[in-house]
């Protein structure tokens, strides 16, 4: 009789085992794919993430907003005439230089609000170097099959309890995959709403009370397209930290302590976007 309840104790760890595998294979999967897709999502800009979408947020841009910014710009310029004359005591010392200076701001105006997109994509050409960061989070297969081989060595009551957190933590990693999503996609989509909007507050830079404005864009902008810097630094801190998971003796240890790093890459991946505000001074 006992060699009937040691055998169905040996299958009954056999499933245990093979189901905690399971577990614990798709739980890396999923984290893997999840952050390898982070990698390539900040490295990529916002004409290429997609097409369809760029090319409706630049008609947009163009159709309307650019109309209207070139009404701010007409007002910005004669404001600035204004302010040029009645600058040299009022109207009693005028220079005709004072006219060549506003034709050239007018002219780099101009010049600035025609070419905004360009503008705006040299930004995230310049923060996509990013993207030469790179870090693996894959786990390798000595050290899942290591984890196997420990697993083996547990008891019947322990690898239960084992297989219950596993499951249970395979719930918490989608919840978290949906966070990272989330960040991710809503970095990009925030990038096509300031880039739509362009054109109005670069049409005020050119002036010197008005054009904090504009210079409180570009530095938004520069704020976001960097994030992405920040982000792959994120995902490269977490790659060397996910790279011990497996590792040590404590199975328990070993299974929340994914769960507990993947919850801090999720907090540094919110913090991103403030800290790039902080640095450039954006608000």
């Amino acid at each position: 009789m006992q060699i009937i309840f040691d055998a169905i104790a040996e299958w009954l760890k056999g499933l245990l085992v093979d189901g905690i595998m399971g577990n614990l294979g798709g739980l890396f999967d999923n984290v893997n794919a999840q952050v390898g897709e982070i990698a390539e999502q900040v490295g990529t800009t916002p004409a290429s993430w997609n097409a369809g979408v760029f090319s409706m947020i630049r008609q947009l841009s163009e159709t309307v907003i650019l109309p209207i910014a070139g009404l701010v710009l007409t007002f910005v310029m004669c404001y600035e005439l204004i302010q040029l004359l009645i600058e040299r005591n009022n109207l009693h010392d005028v220079d005709t230089w004072i006219f060549f200076k506003w034709i050239f701001k007018t002219f780099c105006a101009i010049l600035i609000l025609s070419n905004t997109f360009n503008v705006v994509m040299a930004v995230f050409d310049l923060s996509q170097s990013a993207g030469l960061i790179q870090g693996s989070t894959e786990i390798p297969p000595d050290m899942l099959a290591d984890l196997e081989t420990q697993l083996e060595a547990m008891e019947l009551g322990p690898l239960l309890g084992l297989w219950l957190q596993s499951f249970f933590v395979g719930f918490t990693m989608t919840a978290l995959n949906i966070v990272i999503f989330v960040i991710v996609y809503g970095r990009m989509i925030e990038i096509y709403l300031m880039t739509s909007l362009a054109p109005i507050p670069l049409a005020t830079v050119v002036n010197r009370e008005i054009g904090s404005m504009g210079q409180n864009y570009f530095r938004s902008l520069l704020a976001v397209g960097f994030q992405g810097l920040l982000i792959i630094v994120c995902i490269a801190i977490y790659a060397v930290l996910i790279q011990g998971i497996a590792t040590g003796g404590d199975m328990i240890g070993a299974i929340w302590g994914c769960v507990g790093y993947t919850v801090l890459l999720c907090f540094t991946l919110f913090k991103t976007g403030s800290l790039a505000k902080s640095i450039f001074g954006a608000h």
